[in-house]
């Protein structure tokens, strides 16, 4: 690369990220930057103690310790499946919320495992060499035999529990090695009216009421753990401008992606997603109007599609705005030229991005089979998982650990046996309209002359397989899954339960699917991204953030608003601009606690506020943290505009939503009477 057309081409695709833009790994923290930007200075202790204090919930979300004693602070909707699992016809938790008064009365979590990240390790040359000289098929299986290797030897050698992480699309590969807590327990939620106030209809927007917290606690041996690195509160807040932190692991941004895997998303995967769920979203509201148990159980997987399907339209939104999808062209088009004017680069590189777009073609002949055969589209709910994990599960031990499927490995079957074996409360009729929706969507996509859709169906329609499958099964009783889980392949075969003979009668077809998804499709795109993120660190080096990964990060940024259509949005709210929203009508109802409220509580605390931190789904829970490491804040949800962040960073409309110190620790104390809380966070 020297010359002089190469050098303007580098220039014109090096440049740093923009403004606010990043979700920063903790060993390439932009120190500097925020220096120059916000007068702050990051240290490697403040650093330290962010990764020692923030935590992981397993099930999708962000959190952080509060105290010596395993005290967790994560929202509400992040802990959902814990208060529904706890609650009952005659105790609503979700309704009438939840307070321990004693650590004796909080209630297990069994399906939530907390995670907190301790060391991590670069293993990137070693997955070079073990993947050399190979290509797409062979490639894959290499890697990915390789990195279950990998991991288990690095839980045996750290007695840590380990993950392969792989950044920049392949560019990198790293272990990371967790402290894990599997004993979860509820200490504090707020009724459902008050931690999600404006429901569906304000979410993603703002201003917002919302009191969306949530405290848990880890234990260990029985008894609460001790967290010795855990984060201080600043009661009061944020002051206008001021640098904010947000540390917390974002699920999942593409940006960046190539353009044939946008347009892919744009064009196939989005909208088959919405088809498909916008329906489901439809039938869990008509099942709803029943009331009573109806409208009570569906409320969680409910509220999940919802928040879903407005992330997917405006995702879609953003892969349909001409002028943001044309930066992502030019951009990519720099990046080809750069790499075509070197040829050593460009004999590496190779049709990278046209692999790309064949893989996707390929994936097409046969999308629909992989997703609702191996995918599980086709077989909604709880009951056919367990049983194709109790099959798999038999089967897969059998083999050597780095040739099994992963959940089977030795470092992830703890977690897919807790998810199996968790005692859960069960609804029988929710069950079916899930499989019965599944059933019916199969058909629909799959066509009814599907040779698959005819082994399932047969002469039945999708209600009354449905209806036959779940009626039929023992595996609603955790006591029978326990026993199954104990079980060899032969023992599984001889069932007489019609879902785990479901199961096994798919098997075959939905591993061939896969291995043909893993051959053609996701071994020649990781091949293919690799290649590309070499060609960007010759270019840029690691300048740059990785795309989020589900791994701890940190986001910087300030505390303030926006401007929406020419008015300027103020960056907080307070108390008493609550209650004239108030209806007396979900979503705009108060629970009785904070309608008895309203003439003590000052009216001048200061609600939920915004900031223009970088931030994506699974960033839900992660702390907001001033420069002095102090918590001044919960993230709990973005702007309308911050959905386009999994493509795109805008700093001048997308902003974190989070919840504010003040209404936090004020309600705790006055609205539910939880002073032994505050005074083990130290602030009574």
């Amino acid at each position: 690369m020297k010359n002089l057309l190469l050098l303007v081409t580098l220039l014109a695709i090096s440049v740093p990220s923009i403004g606010d833009e990043g979700m920063w790994t903790l060993d390439n923290f932009p120190k500097k930057t925020l220096k120059e930007t916000y007068g702050v200075n990051i240290t490697d202790d403040w650093l330290e103690t962010v990764k020692r204090s923030v935590a992981r919930m397993d099930s999708g979300c962000s959190a952080s310790f509060i105290s010596p004693n395993g005290l967790v602070l994560t929202n509400h909707h992040c802990s959902i499946s814990c208060i529904s699992q706890n609650s009952s016809t005659e105790r609503n938790l979700e309704a009438d919320g939840f307070l321990a008064a004693a650590k004796q009365e909080e209630l297990s979590c069994a399906t939530d495992r907390i995670s907190v990240l301790t060391e991590t390790e670069e293993i990137s040359e070693q997955v070079a060499k073990a993947t050399a000289g190979k290509r797409d098929a062979e490639a894959g299986e290499a890697r990915r035999q390789y990195l279950k290797r990998a991991v288990q030897d690095c839980e045996e050698k750290s007695g840590l529990k380990c993950e392969s992480v792989s950044l920049y699309n392949g560019g990198q590969h790293w272990l990371y090695k967790y402290k894990r807590y599997d004993d979860v327990r509820l200490v504090f939620a707020p009724e459902r009216d008050i931690a999600a106030f404006g429901g569906d209809p304000d979410n993603f927007n703002f201003p917002r009421w919302c009191l969306d917290m949530a405290l848990l606690r880890v234990y260990e041996d029985g008894n609460p753990a001790a967290t010795p690195n855990y984060l201080e509160w600043r009661s009061e807040g944020l002051d206008v401008g001021e640098a904010m932190f947000v540390a917390g692991h974002p699920g999942n941004t593409q940006r960046l992606l190539t353009v044939a895997d946008l347009k892919f998303r744009r064009n196939v995967s989005i909208p088959h997603w919405l088809l498909r769920y916008v329906e489901l979203r439809g039938r869990y509201i008509q099942y709803a109007a029943a009331g009573g148990e109806a409208y009570r159980t569906v409320q969680e997987p409910l509220q999940t599609i919802e928040n879903g399907i407005k992330v997917q339209r405006k995702r879609l939104d953003a892969l349909h705005d001409d002028a943001l999808f044309s930066q992502k062209e030019a951009a990519e088009l720099e990046l080809q030229k750069a790499v075509a004017a070197d040829p050593e680069l460009a004999d590496e590189v190779g049709s990278a991005w046209d692999d790309i777009g064949r893989a996707n073609a390929t994936y097409l002949q046969f999308r629909d089979d992989y997703l609702f055969i191996e995918a599980g589209a086709a077989f909604g709910g709880r009951l056919f998982n367990y049983a194709r994990t109790l099959i798999r599960r038999a089967a897969e031990l059998e083999k050597e650990n780095e040739k099994r499927l992963r959940p089977y490995t030795e470092a992830a079957l703890p977690r897919t046996e807790q998810l199996t074996l968790a005692d859960r409360p069960f609804y029988p009729e929710l069950e079916t309209l899930q499989l019965s929706f599944s059933l019916d969507k199969m058909r629909e996509f799959l066509g009814p002359d599907s040779p698959f859709v005819h082994q399932i169906l047969g002469n039945e329609s999708p209600e009354s397989l449905a209806s036959q499958l779940v009626g039929g099964t023992e595996l609603a009783d955790p006591a029978v899954r326990a026993k199954l889980w104990q079980a060899d392949r032969e023992t599984l075969a001889a069932s007489a339960d019609p879902m785990i003979q479901l199961a096994l009668r798919v098997d075959t077809q939905a591993r061939e699917l896969r291995k043909r998804y893993e051959d053609e499709v996701e071994a020649p795109i990781d091949l293919a991204y690799e290649k590309i993120a070499k060609a960007r660190f010759a270019i840029q080096g690691t300048s740059d953030y990785p795309d989020a990964t589900f791994t701890l990060r940190v986001s910087y940024g300030a505390h303030e608003g926006w401007n929406e259509k020419g008015v300027d949005v103020r960056p907080w709210t307070t108390v008493s601009e609550l209650f004239p929203r108030v209806t007396g009508d979900a979503p705009f109802r108060l629970p009785d606690s904070w309608s008895d409220a309203r003439m003590t509580m000052s009216g001048d605390i200061k609600f939920n506020y915004v900031g223009t931190t970088d931030i994506i789904g699974g960033n839900s829970g992660s702390p907001v943290i001033d420069k002095d490491g102090k918590v001044v804040g919960l993230v709990f949800d973005g702007n309308i505009h911050s959905i386009s962040g999994s493509f795109w960073f805008d700093q001048a409309l997308n902003r974190t939503i989070a919840v504010h110190p003040e209404v936090m620790l004020e309600s705790l104390g006055s609205i539910y009477g939880a002073d032994h809380l505050l005074e083990e966070m130290g602030v009574r």
